[in-house]
């Protein structure tokens, strides 16, 4: 009988013991998939969305530059035209020597008034309307530029895109400095070409000019032809 008994208990725990490896080796296999699984789904992470980058490498690459200044021209070696600059563009404008900004942009300026105040630049507003530019706004402009010392100062004239200020600078050099027009108006041209509006109102302040001066300084282009909207 007792020999009976021990052979039971013998194989009930020899099948205890088969049951509870079975088990181990079911726990083990579920964890090796469940971190084969968690691997795969961060190399997908991974390859379809690059590798996060640290706040470091973030800064790094949007490090202002002026490339990334709208239609930015060095259009003399004392005179600058963008399209709207912010904080970051003018202080790297003031690096590059700049001491002046004329802003051809009109209404509430008081933001762009105390960014250059704050970094000590020379601020001066001619508010040119788009749809209405006047020979006054350009005579205004013309002043004022008359007044740097081009031997130790430099000036950015901006706008929004500048469309105004490439106008405003091409008029300048053809018609203050006596630049060769054609020279200019490659400047102009790579910027925009202006529309009936702006072309009439260029014509007035050449003609003004030629009066004046006694000249006959002319376009070499014609204008765009009207959007139709």
């Amino acid at each position: 009988m007792k020999k009976h008994q021990s052979a039971a208990l013998k194989t009930l725990k020899d099948t205890l013991s088969f049951q509870t490896s079975k088990r181990s080796l079911a726990v083990s296999a579920a964890c090796i998939s469940l971190g084969l699984g968690l691997s795969a789904h961060a190399n997908v992470y991974h390859e379809d969305n690059s590798t996060p980058q640290t706040s470091d490498q973030a800064q790094m690459n949007t490090k202002p530059t002026l490339t990334t200044l709208t239609n930015y021209q060095e259009n003399a070696s004392y005179m600058f035209s963008s399209g709207l600059p912010d904080a970051s563009h003018l202080s790297l404008l003031k690096e590059k020597g700049v001491t002046h900004v004329v802003d051809l942009i009109p209404g509430d300026r008081t933001s762009e008034i105390l960014t250059t105040s704050e970094l000590g630049l020379d601020y001066f507003n001619v508010p040119v309307d788009w749809e209405g530019p006047t020979l006054a706004n350009f005579l205004n402009y013309a002043a004022f530029m008359q007044t740097v010392d081009i031997k130790k100062d430099k000036v950015l004239t901006h706008c929004k895109l500048n469309w105004r200020g490439a106008a405003f600078t091409y008029l300048y050099r053809i018609n203050v400095l006596g630049e060769n027009e054609q020279a200019a108006q490659k400047d102009l041209m790579a910027i925009w070409h202006p529309n009936p509006t702006w072309f009439a109102f260029m014509n007035e302040v050449i003609a003004h000019y030629n009066e004046v001066n006694g000249k006959k300084v002319a376009m070499s282009f014609e204008a765009a032809a009207p959007e139709n909207h």
